[in-house]
């Protein structure tokens, strides 16, 4: 009786596991299929993602930085996992409440799926393939599992056949590793994508920018260079799974408020006046001297030129553009015309959008944060008004207009850096686009403030680096700070406001410890 209570102790479970890994396998082949966002897992994560407040958003970007996403699915993936454990165990006292149990996990997946907003009724197909495989599978392996009757919660009654369980749980685990990766290769074959994005012959630019000039970037190691570069440039965003668009089949609608509505294939905007522009990204979640910013050349059509092109009405002050994945932006009319280097990009520092970046078109507009501005993966723009339409962030609490706040950054010395006294380099970055950086300044100790000298700026859209180098550092603790101007003669804040609704403000300070 004894060891009956300990084979059901682990049987149970071992069931339930075995029973979601095939459940979650086959429903990712199937995901392959239809497409790799309509995987359960995937689509209840990007529902959580919208249902998250913003404030459980700033904790994820705050600790987790750009792992949120992947923290996040192991989270589910672990809640899954405790719950399969539990349904195993049920299964085994009555195969009822196990098939109940997979059927509820069903109408989560199903839910989550078709409440997307791109949503189609086959977003429903690897949800559903996954709970009659995993009820197949719990009932295969519970039928191997028992000799005679259920057992009681006492254990007693029929007991575990231990050779025949393990026999079916090598073969759910087979059936699992199978079609997993199955799965796995059609949805992360970006075969034809890859290669279209490898053979994409990019446009050269109406007005050729010159390089970017020797003064612009002071070459000291451990400060941000003046060009960031693709693999490094930070991602914020709400995709769980890199949506996957072809050029070749991609379009973008201009519609609304519009004398003539537009439809451009990717030929089309590859005809279009090019434009090259030097643009600073920031993202809003980017707390007082975060990471969350990033420079870059950028190579696109001219978003003002395609707007006149349509006839924008003179009472619209919206655009509301949407991403492959359903995402949604609100943007100033007035900021895209007013002459700025707004583009709908389809290159960065010289090569075609990364997938993380937008592939095959994003917007770019300097000044904005990117939740207003920056739509990866745009394929739909709405002109509108913002008293009529809201984008995604801000029914959740966010401003529905992101200017950029001026900004600066210390990048040397590290926060808790151990130093050796004597002339010490203190640099970074600051930031003001489509404004400028006039000035830079540091103190020590909270003493006097030191001018830093600049580094060349080749627009005002851009970061500007800064250097204080003749600092003489003495033993003992210091606390460093920093503060910008920009050309308005606006010097940052030293007031603390958290990134919510429309940015954070503050001066960014270190401690360090000098020996």
């Amino acid at each position: 009786m004894e060891s009956n209570r300990r084979a059901l102790g682990w049987a149970g479970p071992l069931i339930g596991l075995v029973t979601c890994a095939a459940a979650l396998g086959v429903s990712l082949a199937a995901a392959g299929l239809v497409r790799a966002s309509a995987f359960p897992v995937v689509a209840v994560g990007d529902a959580a993602v919208d249902l998250a407040p913003a404030g459980a958003k700033e904790f994820a970007i705050r600790v987790f930085g750009e792992n949120d996403k992947n923290v996040l699915v192991a989270g589910i993936l672990v809640v899954l996992a405790a719950i399969a454990a539990a349904i195993g165990t049920l299964a085994l006292r009555d195969l009822r409440y196990g098939t109940a149990g997979l059927a509820a996990f069903g109408v989560v997946g199903v839910s989550a799926a078709l409440t997307r907003p791109d949503a189609g009724v086959l977003d429903a197909v690897p949800t559903l393939a996954g709970v009659v495989a995993g009820t197949v599978t719990l009932r295969l392996l519970t039928g191997r599992a028992l000799r005679g009757p259920a057992p009681t919660a006492s254990g007693e009654g029929a007991a575990i056949d231990r050779r025949g369980l393990l026999i079916g749980a090598a073969g759910g685990l087979a059936l699992a590793g199978v079609s997993g990766v199955i799965g796995q290769a059609l949805t992360s074959g970006r075969s034809a994508v890859s290669a279209a994005r490898a053979s994409l012959r990019l446009p050269g630019p109406a007005t050729p920018l010159p390089p970017i000039p020797a003064g612009a970037d002071l070459r000291i190691k451990g400060l941000s260079p003046f060009v960031t570069p693709n693999a490094d440039f930070y991602r914020v965003d709400t995709a769980l799974v890199l949506p996957q668009v072809d050029p070749r089949s991609w379009t973008l609608r201009i519609h609304g408020m519009v004398d003539r509505p537009v439809e451009l294939t990717f030929a089309d905007l590859l005809k279009r006046p090019v434009v090259e522009a030097d643009v600073t990204l920031c993202c809003v979640s980017n707390d007082v001297g975060g990471p969350y910013v990033g420079n870059a050349r950028w190579l696109g059509a001219d978003l003002a030129g395609v707007l006149r092109d349509a006839g924008v009405h003179r009472d619209a002050d919206m655009l509301l553009s949407t991403s492959a994945d359903g995402w949604t932006c609100g943007t100033p009319v007035d900021v895209v015309l007013d002459g700025r280097d707004a583009l709908l990009a389809f290159a960065m520092n010289g090569e075609a959008l990364p997938f993380a970046h937008g592939f095959p078109v994003r917007q770019v507009v300097p000044g904005l944060y990117g939740y207003v501005s920056a739509t990866k993966w745009v394929t739909d723009i709405k002109v509108t008004r913002f008293d009529r339409d809201e984008a995604y962030w801000t029914p959740r609490g966010w401003a529905p207009k992101g200017p950029v706040k001026t900004e600066s950054r210390i990048d040397l010395p590290r926060d808790g850096a151990d130093l050796p006294a004597g002339r010490t380099v203190i640099a970074g970055v600051a930031w003001a686009q489509h404004k400028g950086i006039d000035a830079v300044e540091v103190r020590i100790d909270r003493g006097p403030w030191r001018q830093a000298r600049l580094a060349q700026a080749p627009t005002a859209d851009t970061w500007r680096q800064w250097v204080v180098d003749d600092w003489d550092a003495t033993p003992g603790e210091h606390t460093i700070e920093v503060r910008a101007t920009d050309a308005t003669g606006y010097t940052q804040t030293a007031e603390r406001a958290p990134v919510g609704p429309d940015g954070a403000t503050g001066w960014h300070t270190v401690d360090v410890r000098v020996t």
